[in-house]
């Protein structure tokens, strides 16, 4: 163990967040920069906090070269709110396209028909999702309002390995569990968004990155809290945002930068990735879920044929301080999460256990 006596958290989510910024949270906890008071404690119209979020997002604009023309916008909730705020604030023509490549790219399909008419231009349901759909099998309508993909699949263990064409439609994907984790052409696409407690900070907030054009005044019914161009006027502070995971945001975007930025985050994930996958290739023992040409970098699948050893491999990880192992209860087996702030040594320990694991039972 460390000095912290801290385990290898490999959850889905929430996450692993780099020491150094606990350290920090312990440290400012009672009093933020001489304020006298801990940032959940100040208000969110003071000059201090107010600092804290302009600090946020100019770091996150830089390490995503995020152009001028988008606004960046800290909602509350988590990426599943931006399902209804999407239809409700990008409906133009009133029908959008979904292609559906895992559990919530469908869940946002279904939330996304109650406001607007959803056409699936793509689903590798038939195959249990096990990659994402091609360019190729994609069916788009020129005339929607927009296309919505979801990057990386959670569940399934997939990401979209291209950026699809869309013309002249506008993009919208869900990148809550890769935010960061590698660099992303933020012009390719209308809207980004994710929820942040993967790869930045505590539950509770999304960020929203959006093209200026795209946003317009949404229909008068619209809740004031989904109104992305509300939001946007108002800086995020229509009334009080998320100002803990804000600032939680700003402390993983100054760690992030320290270490070498997206580029240098990548190339970790990469050799974590590579690593773990690699070994699973070797093995006899154990079965890889995702086809290896989707492969995510951030949730790997993987089982036993056995649910029996499955369920044995989770308790024995555990007891060796490698947890939250089990696999979704869609697919059951094992699920890897090693977002950005799993040290390459916990999939170094889960690989060794899983060597072990497979000498004994294999």
């Amino acid at each position: 163990m460390n000095q912290y006596d801290r385990v290898y958290n490999f959850s889905a989510g929430p996450s692993m967040l780099p020491v150094p910024v606990l350290e920090r949270c312990r440290d400012e906890m009672l009093n933020y920069n001489g304020t006298g008071m801990s940032v959940m404690e100040m208000s969110h119209r003071s000059k201090p906090f107010i600092a804290i979020s302009k600090r946020a997002e100019t770091l996150l604009r830089e390490v995503m070269e995020i152009p001028e023309n988008y606004k960046v916008l800290f909602m509350q909730g988590g990426a599943s709110l931006q399902f209804a705020a999407l239809p409700i604030n990008l409906r133009c023509n009133g029908a959008a396209d979904y292609v559906r490549s895992g559990n919530f790219s469908t869940i946002a399909s279904k939330e996304a028909a109650k406001f607007i008419k959803v056409n699936i231009a793509g689903s590798s349901e038939a195959t249990a999702f096990d990659h994402t759909p091609l360019q190729e099998e994609l069916t788009l309508d020129p005339q929607a309002d927009y296309v919505h993909i979801c990057m990386n699949n959670t569940i399934y263990g997939t990401k979209f390995p291209y950026i699809p064409k869309t013309g002249k439609v506008p993009l919208v994907a869900d990148i809550s569990s890769c935010i960061l984790s590698e660099p992303i052409d933020v012009s390719r696409f209308g809207v980004l968004y994710a929820g942040v407690q993967k790869n930045l900070a505590p539950a509770g907030m999304a960020i929203v990155i959006i093209r200026d054009d795209l946003l317009h005044e949404p229909a008068a019914e619209t809740p004031l809290m989904l109104n992305y161009k509300l939001m946007a006027d108002k800086d995020s502070m229509y009334n009080t945002p998320n100002c803990w995971s804000i600032y939680v945001t700003m402390l993983v975007l100054e760690y992030l930068q320290s270490i070498g930025g997206v580029d240098e985050m990548a190339r970790r994930n990469k050799k974590k990735a590579d690593l773990l996958y690699g070994f699973l290739d070797e093995s006899a023992f154990y079965i890889a879920g995702a086809r290896p040409d989707c492969r995510s970098m951030m949730n790997v699948i993987f089982r036993t044929d056995s649910p029996d050893l499955d369920a044995k491999f989770v308790a024995g990880a555990a007891e060796r301080g490698l947890l939250t192992l089990k696999g979704h209860r869609v697919l059951g087996g094992m699920r890897a999460s090693i977002y950005n702030n799993m040290p390459y040594e916990g999939v170094e320990l889960l690989v060794d256990y899983m060597r072990a694991f497979e000498k004994e039972n294999g």
